[in-house]
């Protein structure tokens, strides 16, 4: 029996789409998948819906490299509004406890470096962590107690933007992958004997994807209602904007066949390390595999499509 051919188009590429509030990153990734008639679409990174900014969105063999950029930094900008806690830790949430203490800009500066570096974090209750096979998010919203374990967290960068007026503070936080900057806040605000949550929450940044790459949705949209799918093609930036920060081998083009079959090849040449977890491997240009370098040979682990 023959296998049925996937739907859509074959296509192969990087998008970060500027999410605005309100919108759900699921709901960003059908739209993109639909538009472009793509038969592969995920994404690198979940982003709540009230929050905006950079969502990097992989199409076809480019989803192979999705964790490559989960894996890295990403910065935020978010306000905090002291002076209430909520069941969310965000502005979507109910009030669960309230303080009229505002604190100062020294005393927020003060408080920031015992939030910097690797330090241990509860996620929000109302989170995407499964507990028993189900979201968290979904048990707290049938009204169960959720209690999640603290977790290793690292934040290289946390700093005062703006202090609008009392009630608020904008800071930016530059941090890795698994933090949850609604726990910052909670956190922040109760080490400052206050209470506080996020109010607004802009991504920046992800990895390789910062704000000259972001495209709202809209314009997309717009552009498939001008002309075919293909002509969103446009839109897209190389899988190998995923595996900037990797190191590179080139392969000869008489061993490019051996590496698309999956098979090792040995390099040659100055300054090829012997040993290597894990480094992508190149042609005339064009990514070949992700792999690693054992004994001098390149081991293949995800070849992507010629």
């Amino acid at each position: 029996m023959s296998r049925r051919k996937p739907k859509g188009r074959d296509i192969t590429g990087w998008l970060c789409i500027d999410k605005a509030v309100g919108q759900t990153s699921t709901a960003c990734v059908a739209s993109v998948k639909r538009l472009f008639d793509a038969q592969k679409v995920g994404h690198a990174g979940t982003l709540d819906p009230l929050a905006s900014g950079a969502l990097p969105i992989a199409l076809g063999d480019a989803t192979k490299t999705v964790p490559f950029v989960q894996d890295g930094a990403k910065l935020y900008r978010f306000t905090i509004h002291w002076g209430a806690d909520t069941d969310s830790d965000d502005a979507d949430g109910s009030v669960t406890a309230t303080s009229d203490l505002r604190p100062a800009r020294a005393e927020i500066e003060a408080a920031l470096p015992a939030f910097t570096g690797e330090i241990m974090q509860r996620p929000p209750a109302f989170s995407a962590i499964k507990i028993g096979g189900e979201r968290a998010y979904d048990l707290a919203r049938e009204g169960e107690t959720v209690e999640l374990a603290e977790r290793p967290v690292t934040i290289h960068r946390l700093a005062v933007v703006d202090i609008p007026d009392p009630d608020h503070v904008v800071l930016e936080a530059e941090c890795g992958k698994g933090t949850y900057v609604r726990s910052l806040a909670r956190d922040l605000a109760h080490r400052l004997g206050t209470c506080g949550h996020v109010s607004q929450l802009r991504r920046m940044s992800v990895g390789p994807f910062d704000a000259s790459t972001l495209i709202p949705l809209d314009a997309l949209i717009t552009a498939r209602e001008e002309g075919p799918a293909s002509g969103l093609d446009r839109f897209l930036m190389p899988l190998s904007m995923a595996l900037a920060e990797l190191p590179e081998v080139v392969i000869p083009r008489n061993e490019v066949n051996r590496v698309m079959r999956g098979q090792p090849v040995l390099l040659r040449g100055a300054g090829i390390p012997a040993e290597a977890d894990t480094v992508h491997a190149t042609a005339g240009g064009k990514t070949l595999a992700i792999g690693a370098i054992e004994r001098g040979e390149f081991h293949p682990r995800r070849v992507f499509k010629g």
